[in-house]
């Protein structure tokens, strides 16, 4: 498995690499720290001191990789690359830095190296860019094109049970997220809470406005049902294989909402939903989707699965 972890030195940033510890990933991962430096440039034209007229890389990118910012980028990266490595000894874990806009710099390289998995903190606020400071690590989940975990740290003692709120809404976006989860390596005790959100507010007030209408929606009512039912087993059979306990839990409301609550309410560490496909950007901007507006209002950290 290849995980990028995305650094910039913040109190949150270190909370996402403790937040690893929750995370029940395998003992074969290979991880890549990158920390992402914001230079501000001078005017050109730059010293040939510091550039080389015969380099293919730009002049800026040149000035860039020599700045103090950047040489400061690369000793946050092996400062966290130490304390990954010392939490999950049989990792391979490297240490990189680059310089750019901290979101895009973060989607290029992960779109040349192709992880499985990118990690950002939900709140970083540090000179070295603002890497996971709100729109950013939002910004890595919509551009991304494999699975994000946006972490929110807390203080567990290690191997301690992990609960986890599944968001699912039979989709094959939401089937993934859950065999994403059974495949990981959980600690004894952990628990899953499968969600299922309905929202029958307009049905009713539509069958007591017209009420011919009524007993259609009655109808439709009783098919929905017995759909929450057939995803509710359907769930429970795909993390059957994992050492987890599951519950299934049908909630009413809008969903962006009814997930964040459920997961609080319970004490939950982590969120996992499935990511809602767009055809393109414009698509994304217009429509939105659940799994972003969870993982922007979630108390805990939110991992959005994407089939790769």
């Amino acid at each position: 498995m290849k995980l990028l972890i995305g650094y910039d030195g913040s109190e949150c940033a270190d909370a996402a690499l403790d937040d690893l510890l929750q995370t029940g990933l395998p003992a074969d991962v290979e991880a890549r720290v990158v920390s992402v430096a914001e230079v501000w440039l001078p005017p050109p034209p730059y010293s040939d001191a510091i550039t080389d007229p015969t380099s293919q890389v730009k002049p800026e990118r040149q000035y860039a990789r020599v700045s103090a910012i950047a040489k400061s980028a690369q000793e946050l990266a092996e400062r966290a690359r130490s304390r990954v490595q010392t939490n999950f000894p049989e990792w391979k874990v490297t240490a990189h830095s680059t310089c750019g806009s901290p979101a895009w710099e973060l989607v290029a390289i992960a779109d040349e190296w192709k992880p499985d998995l990118i990690i950002v903190g939900s709140q970083g606020r540090t000179a070295l860019g603002r890497l996971v400071l709100g729109s950013i690590s939002q910004r890595v989940l919509a551009e991304a094109k494999c699975s994000v975990r946006i972490s929110r740290g807390r203080v567990d003692e290690p191997n301690s049970p992990v609960r986890i709120v599944a968001g699912i809404d039979g989709s094959p976006g939401s089937e993934e997220a859950l065999r994403h989860l059974a495949a990981r390596q959980w600690p004894s005790r952990s628990e899953v809470m499968i969600v299922l959100v309905d929202d029958p507010l307009a049905p009713d007030f539509l069958g007591k406005l017209i009420p011919p209408l009524a007993e259609t929606i009655e109808e439709e009512r009783r098919e929905e049902r017995a759909w929450v039912e057939k995803i509710s087993q359907r769930s429970i059979e795909l993390l059957h294989e994992a050492n987890i306990k599951v519950s299934v839990v049908v909630r009413e409301g809008d969903p962006k909402r009814e997930l964040c609550e459920a997961a609080e309410e319970w004490g939950a560490s982590c969120i996992f939903v499935g990511s809602q496909g767009f055809s393109n950007r414009l698509e994304r901007f217009v429509l939105g989707s659940v799994s972003a507006a969870v993982a922007a209002r979630a108390h805990c950290s939110v991992e959005v699965v994407r089939k790769t």
